[in-house]
């Protein structure tokens, strides 16, 4: 017997067990109506008729007896996930927990109040989301990413749901998602997609064409289920149906009326993120009839199912020959698979790159914990989200460049206090010939303004090994910039870079310069101090390869005892390292240059590119000579 009909016979025999009270879930749903209703009128805004159109699929969902969830205990690794990918509708994620007797009606009323974790989108602050929603299309790869650690990582029988909205199924992400599941065969994540045809300004692209839908992610490989959102029997077989798929996810597309049980309301355009008022909101009570306040749903627990830990093992010493030169994006590799006894939790995603990010070495390492995202980086961000939430450590990899069409996810996941490590390789210009298309110039401006970020930047291999290690031992979002050209080895093996930190290679107490570089342009530093020596003008180097946190104290020594301080990078002058170090010196009357990419980048080698941008030795050199 096949394992799949094993696995098919056990969840046939779930399913028997289950007894659902549909008069109960219809009293349910009325509470949960009124709470929704309630609750928007009192904070005088939200999106009430958004969240009515889905309450029978959720309630049905959660107190059917179909999903199993400790609510005492939200971080019990067997829970199911329940996502709302259409955050507006956090009014019904909010009542539908108040029916549950985990939220009171007093809390519903701080709803949107400054302060209350009952925010306008869901944030984690509300101990029942798991992550930050809102931004549309990210809820089905965050899934995505929860149901490859279910299947793959954890090996748990818990399942990912989530609730998307019509609208945002015209983004982008959401297909890269759809496609993703379907190739790793998810049969643990369940797409329910609210068709109630009216988004912001009027009528959504396919209105109430359910077919289309269907027919679009049936093409997929997806099961597609469409029902009346409405009708119990239908939303239970539904759910019933996705739960026996095997092989590949399923979605439930269901026509629902927006502004559902409020007359005045339902399915007509000009209600979206519109609160009713007083007289509104005691007309649609009335028109509700008795609302049962005692009843309270209840939820199936999961089993008492937890994944196997392994513990963590010392990770062995770095070691690269002084004189053979390495690139940072194949210590990155090297580093992945040296610290993964250290920190087991571990995963790596790539956007079909692996091979020029190195993060390939991991995978022959260890395949089973490497994920090929393939050239979609939204959904690559989010599932890592996803795999965060659920307690891994998510390496991310690809080109410096293409992260830039990922930013809204990054954004949103420092919403989620994710806990996700990106590395972007071929930064700057000096990755030569392959022109500006692949050129990351603008990564650190954007990884800079995410909040408490850390932006870290080797210079060679062993503070590149280092660094990842210590991106994996840091509690939040890290990106790490490494460089496509092999780099000579500038570090002794025993050398530590604490993330805060900088390197001064070269000081004397004659010192009339400072220098301050990362990368790339460091070599080009070392380079400019030699020759300038040999002319008699010494001149301070500093690694800054940690640019955020800078390290403020000693720059401003470093400035309390030379002339001026000369930023280089290989990077856009608006908000890279030239921009951080005169932050950290604006207390100070110390003057500080930056030299960066100011033109239009073309292809050319590196040596010419770094010329051509005014960052190379002689760069640096001219500009020590025009300062003194």
């Amino acid at each position: 017997m096949k394992v799949n009909e094993i696995n098919y016979k056990t969840k046939s025999a779930q399913l028997e067990e289950i007894t659902v009270d549909k008069e109960k879930l219809e009293k349910l749903a009325r509470l949960i109506r009124y709470y929704i209703l309630v609750s928007t009128t009192e904070a005088g805004s939200g999106h009430p008729t958004s969240s009515l159109s889905a309450v029978e699929l959720m309630t049905a969902l959660m107190f059917s007896g179909l999903f199993r969830y400790n609510a005492d205990n939200p971080d019990f690794p067997n829970n199911d996930r329940l996502i709302f990918s259409k955050g507006h509708a956090s009014p019904l994620l909010y009542a539908l927990w108040a029916a549950a007797g985990k939220v009171s009606e007093q809390e519903l009323m701080t709803l949107r109040k400054f302060g209350s974790p009952l925010e306008g989108h869901p944030v984690p602050a509300f101990k029942y989301a798991d992550v930050a929603t809102g931004s549309l299309g990210q809820g089905l790869p965050i899934g995505l990413g929860m149901a490859l650690n279910a299947k793959y990582i954890d090996k748990l029988p818990y399942r990912t749901y989530v609730l998307l909205g019509d609208s945002e199924m015209s983004e982008g992400s959401q297909w890269e998602a759809i496609q993703v599941a379907e190739h790793y065969k998810l049969d643990n994540l369940t797409g329910i997609i609210d068709v109630n045809r009216l988004g912001q300004r009027g009528e959504t692209m396919y209105g109430y064409d359910v077919e289309a839908y269907e027919r679009r992610i049936a093409s997929f490989g997806w099961e597609s289920i469409v029902i009346d959102g409405h009708n119990y029997d239908e939303i239970l077989a539904a759910y019933e149906r996705a739960f026996l798929t095997e092989g590949r996810p399923a979605m439930i597309i269901a026509k629902t009326i927006k502004g559902k049980g409020v007359y005045f309301a339902d399915d007509k355009n000009g209600w979206h993120g519109k609160a009713l008022d007083k007289e509104q909101l005691e007309q649609a009570l009335k028109d509700m009839g008795e609302v049962d306040k005692s009843v309270r749903g209840e939820i199936a627990a999961p089993e008492d199912l937890k994944p196997g830990k392994q513990s963590p093992r010392a990770a062995k010493g770095v070691s690269y020959p002084v004189d053979k030169p390495v690139a940072t994006r194949k210590a990155y590799g090297n580093a992945l698979k040296r610290i993964y006894p250290q920190f087991p939790d571990m995963v790596v995603l790539d956007a079909e790159v692996s091979n020029s990010t190195y993060s390939e070495i991991f995978k022959e390492a260890y395949p089973e914990r490497f994920f090929e995202m393939y050239i979609a980086e939204q959904n690559m961000v989010n599932a890592a989200m996803g795999l965060s939430s659920r307690g891994k450590i998510p390496f991310v990899s690809t080109f410096a460049a293409f992260f830039t069409r990922a930013f809204d996810q990054i954004r949103m996941s420092q919403y989620s206090d994710s806990n996700i490590k990106f590395s972007g390789s071929h930064a700057g210009v000096s990755i030569g010939e392959d022109g500006p298309s692949q050129m990351g110039l603008e990564d650190l401006a954007m990884f800079r303004t995410v909040l408490n970020s850390v932006v870290l930047y080797p210079s060679d291999a062993v503070s590149a090994e280092k660094l990842v290690q210590e991106a994996a031992g840091h509690k939040g979002i890290v990106y790490i910039r490494t460089t496509r050209k092999d780099t000579p080895i500038i570090y002794d093996a025993g050398e530590e870079f604490p993330i805060g930190g900088s390197k001064v290679i070269k000081q004397t107490d004659n010192d009339i310069i400072t220098v301050a570089a990362a990368g790339i342009t460091l070599h080009e530093a070392l380079k400019a101090y030699e020759e300038l020596k040999k002319e008699g003008t010494l001149i301070r180097v500093i690694d800054l390869y940690s640019i955020k946190p800078i390290d403020k104290a000693t720059l401003r020594k470093a400035g309390g005892i030379t002339r001026a301080i000369i930023t280089v990078e290989d990077h856009h002058l608006e908000g890279g390292m030239g921009e951080a170090v005169r932050t950290a010196m604006a207390e100070f009357d110390v003057p500080v240059h930056s030299l960066s990419v100011m033109k239009m980048p073309k292809s050319g080698t590196p040596e010419e590119l770094l010329d051509y941008e005014g960052i190379s030795k002689d760069a640096i050199i001219k500009k020590v000579k025009e300062i003194i």
